[in-house]
């Protein structure tokens, strides 16, 4: 298979191609996990997948709690079917426990005061009906006595929700705020065995991202590569050859028609944040100025047919969103129109776009 024909297939795949899913839920089960350290940026994931939905209307969905954000891999936050909270924490979240001890004498905590810490959020928020805002639960940890200064705080957040007490729920405002896991779930998926999470994990990560490679999906999950070859085999994927590569993916995909299109992404979307191995996207020049400085923010991407050719940046306004472009290489801009369009119209703003 040729680097532009596997392009191809993952843009349908990522599900940029074709719009078939209908909800919110649906596009996060496809991924399994969605990248959702940044709020803003998950949701216009969604939104781009979701054709002429608003983001009122993508937040509201959220709440049905089919969906939820915590820490399940990569110590990072990602947007979960909420079924698969528990064995995703189990499977690929504890391995961020690993090194708790050595953070926790950087932070001058112990053990002792992170389960207190979970005891206190948990009688908090239970009072509180099973919902507190960030700045809530901080307050409550106060109460017990618990220096949340610093990093402490955030810390001993992140802690309870790595052991399946608590996870992120929708903002209120522009305030985070934090469940009981068990209560926003309505029900739980468990699997049968820790083989059958393996290949349920990568089953997902390929019919979302394939073709890619085992190093791409242990890197995507912080699985080691064995464990993502058992993943990979459990999970009845086949081989492709991509000019030379070896990648894999879901054999009932590999038939997908060619894709192609205009599309503008978010920062933090799975078609850059879903691959370790990123030059069928970007060249290497490109990509430094994605990731300025590698510092693991990344830049909002205009892509056309797969291959990032700008970036863009919005400013919203009361009466307007402004995007200001910046070329990566030469293209016609009226071409991302229809996508800047989408894009404002998601907003409820009327869109002004300043030429580069």
């Amino acid at each position: 298979m040729e680097a532009s024909a596997a392009l191809s297939l993952r843009l349908s795949c990522l599900a940029l191609g074709a719009h078939e899913k209908s909800t919110v839920h649906d596009v996060v089960e496809w991924f399994g996990a969605m990248q959702a350290q940044d709020l803003n940026s998950v949701l216009w994931s969604l939104g781009v997948r979701l054709p002429g939905s608003s983001l009122p209307s993508i937040v509201t969905a959220t709440e049905d709690r089919s969906v939820v954000r915590t820490w399940p891999m990569r110590g990072t936050v990602h947007l979960i079917p909420s079924a698969d909270a528990h064995w995703m924490l189990d499977l690929t979240g504890v391995r961020q426990l690993t090194g708790v001890a050595s953070r926790w004498d950087y932070l001058g905590l112990d053990e002792k005061t992170a389960n207190l810490a979970m005891e206190l959020l948990a009688a908090a928020l239970t009072s509180a009906g099973g919902r507190l805002t960030r700045s809530g639960c901080l307050g409550a940890l106060t109460e017990g006595g618990i220096d949340v200064s610093g990093q402490r705080g955030y810390h001993l957040l992140w802690y309870a929700s790595q052991r399946s007490l608590t996870a992120i729920a929708p903002n209120s405002g522009a305030e985070q705020t934090f469940v009981l896991l068990d209560d926003w779930v309505p029900s739980r998926f468990t699997p049968s065995s820790r083989e059958e999470a393996l290949a349920l994990l990568a089953t997902r990560y390929f019919r979302s991202h394939g073709p890619a490679t085992v190093k791409d999906f242990a890197g995507w999950t912080s699985l080691g590569v064995r464990d993502a070859r058992l993943g990979i085999s459990g999970a009845g994927l086949v081989a492709v050859d991509v000019d030379g590569a070896e990648m894999w993916a879901s054999p009932e995909l590999l038939d997908a028609g060619p894709v192609r299109g205009r599309w503008a992404l978010p920062g933090f979307d799975e078609f850059m944040l879903g691959y370790k191995d990123r030059s069928l996207m970007a060249t290497r020049d490109q990509l430094a100025k994605v990731v300025p400085g590698n510092n693991g923010v990344f830049q909002s991407t205009l892509v056309a047919d797969g291959r990032v050719v700008g970036l863009w940046k919005r400013t919203l306004g009361k009466k307007a969103v402004s995007v200001s472009v910046q070329k990566l290489m030469d293209f016609d801009l009226e071409e991302f129109r229809p996508s800047l369009e989408g894009y404002a119209g998601y907003l409820g703003l009327p869109l002004i776009v300043k030429n580069p």
